[in-house]
């Protein structure tokens, strides 16, 4: 897929682009029962954090994908349209992150198959299980990307940064 994508950063407070994000996490939980938040928790979660964001310039402005991160480190919300996926966007993500922050942790749903290995493939690690972390009694881990140099030049890499 050739894509022309532009990268940005919404600042806390911003709502620039909430309601894209909040489509693509819809459409991510409706084909993959995944990113289960309600409207008002997101939008208050997105507003009080760094967003990261790749847009394409060549559709209108689509957005490709979001990182929505907390002051520490923490990844709230991770999503890539579907269309975009398996072309580096979700670690490219991660990588942006990882500049900003010596440690990049985040929450995964135990029985989310595709996120445990996104996140272990680029470098993340268990840190521990939480039984019922979720509002409708899931379970979860909770996930660390080091203070490790290494991971985070090769993630940089990804940016064309190192």
């Amino acid at each position: 897929m050739s894509v022309n994508v532009e990268r940005r950063v919404v600042d806390p407070g911003d709502a620039d682009y909430v309601e894209q994000a909040w489509q693509l996490k819809e459409r991510i939980r409706d084909q993959e029962g995944v990113l289960r938040q309600r409207r008002r928790f997101f939008e208050n979660a997105y507003e009080r954090s760094t967003v990261y964001l790749f847009v394409d310039r060549t559709d209108r402005g689509k957005l490709v994908g979001f990182a929505a991160v907390r002051r520490d480190g923490y990844i709230l919300f991770l999503a890539v349209d579907s269309e975009y996926r398996g072309e580096g966007f979700g670690e490219a993500l991660v990588a942006r992150v990882a500049e900003d922050y010596g440690s990049v942790t985040c929450h995964a749903r135990a029985t989310n198959r595709d996120a445990l290995r996104f996140y272990q493939h680029i470098g993340f690690t268990v840190q521990r299980r939480i039984d019922d972390y979720y509002e409708d009694g899931g379970d979860a881990f909770y996930l660390k990307l080091g203070d490790d140099g290494g991971i985070t030049d090769r993630l940089s890499s990804l940016l064309g940064g190192g």
